[in-house]
């Protein structure tokens, strides 16, 4: 049995939005990252934790860990305590609720050979509940919005739920959860049974079915940050090199639409420029030569060979070697575990004003006054 299929519900997002990257990536190698692999972590210490909270008997896999810390145990022990709370919402709708813990779902009927494992399921009389750890800090993990509809992975996970329980449970929605305890991030979209299943059969069935065999259109988008082809893919490169090829001759300046078409795409522009050059060094330490580049050392900074040797003679000619410095907040977060933070230290933090920053309209953060506001106030 495949440890990870095809058309996974992880890369969905993908998929979905550009059904022949399926077959694209298939055939190349993933070599996987330190930041995969703590997630992997956090996930096998949060399986036990709530398993353990529920009274099951599970072995413990902390002393297994690559990346087990302080922080990873207090992100663990706040997605067992959150799931013991919806665990106990589900109760308000039967006596005897379904939890499943890493359980493998199956949602081939509407995906060939479909399948994926939910982090955690809980079933109850009228409520289905999906709740999907994260563990990665730098991208925000919606579980869905008015405007985009919900999270594909996880509405793959509440396909497979149905598949086992609808017949035995009387489910009429389904609650959706990103835990994502590194961003402070719990994020929920609530769908119906029936609104779901026609999504399953009018967009997921028949996408799926070209990705599976490879058909349908390239599509570039913020889809691609986790491709394994974004590097080269051409579809990609297109789509960046628009930027590049705008007309800038006249007017000599630009004016305030030519930016507003601009601005969108320098994100995604610079990501892009990133992956090639990272790519391109991978490929040249490999031995591919690229006309007019070559491979050099980058500069780098003085070390001590020893330093607990230094350390020692800087002492004994009378000098103090270290210097002293106070935890930042997330360091002191993960020292004292965030209960104890804020009942020692919730009165002594401040939050100063972020650093202006030009985002689109849809962000959700409230608009700064700017210098026209002033005047306009004025």
């Amino acid at each position: 049995m495949p440890k990870h299929a095809y058309l996974s519900a992880s890369a969905s997002h993908r998929w979905l939005a550009c059904p022949p990257s399926a077959k694209l990536c298939d055939g190349i190698n993933d070599s996987g990252s330190p930041y995969a692999q703590q997630g992997t972590d956090c996930h096998e210490l949060c399986a036990y934790l709530v398993e353990s909270a529920l009274g099951r008997e599970s072995k413990d896999p902390r002393e297994n860990l690559t990346y087990y810390d302080t922080e990873m145990e207090n992100c663990a022990e706040e997605y067992r305590d959150y799931v013991l709370e919806q665990i106990e919402v589900a109760k308000q709708y039967c006596k005897d609720p379904q939890v499943m813990i890493e359980q493998r779902l199956d949602f081939s009927r509407w995906v060939k050979n479909g399948f994926g494992t939910g982090d955690c399921v809980i079933v109850a009389d009228e409520l289905l509940q999906i709740i999907d750890y994260k563990h990665g800090l730098g991208v925000l993990v919606s579980a869905g919005d008015d405007v985009h509809g919900g999270n594909s992975q996880m509405m793959c996970y509440a396909l497979g739920a149905l598949e086992v329980f609808d017949g035995i449970y009387d489910i009429e929605r389904i609650q959706m959860t990103i835990f994502q305890p590194r961003r402070d991030n719990i994020s929920s979209y609530t769908i119906t049974k029936e609104d779901l299943l026609q999504w399953a059969e009018t967009v997921l069935k028949p996408t799926a079915e070209l990705a599976y065999n490879g058909d349908g259109e390239y599509s570039a988008g913020d889809h691609c940050q986790f491709c394994k082809a974004k590097a080269i893919c051409r579809k990609r490169a297109e789509y960046n090199l628009e930027l590049a090829q705008y007309d800038f001759e006249l007017p000599p300046t630009l004016d305030e639409a030519e930016i507003a078409t601009i601005l969108p795409q320098i994100d995604d522009l610079v990501s892009w420029a990133n992956d090639i050059k990272d790519y391109a060094l991978q490929q040249a330490l490999s031995g591919t030569e690229y006309p007019g580049f070559k491979v050099v050392e980058g500069k780098s900074n003085r070390k001590f060979t020893d330093e607990d040797a230094v350390a020692s003679i800087v002492t004994d000619a009378g000098f103090d070697p270290y210097e002293k410095k106070l935890l930042g907040i997330t360091a002191m977060t993960s020292l004292l575990g965030k209960k104890r933070f804020n009942e020692l230290l919730s009165g002594m933090i401040t939050k100063p004003p972020g650093k202006p920053t030009l985002v689109p309209e849809s962000d959700k953060r409230p608009a700064m006054n700017t210098a026209k506001d002033d005047f306009n106030e004025e």
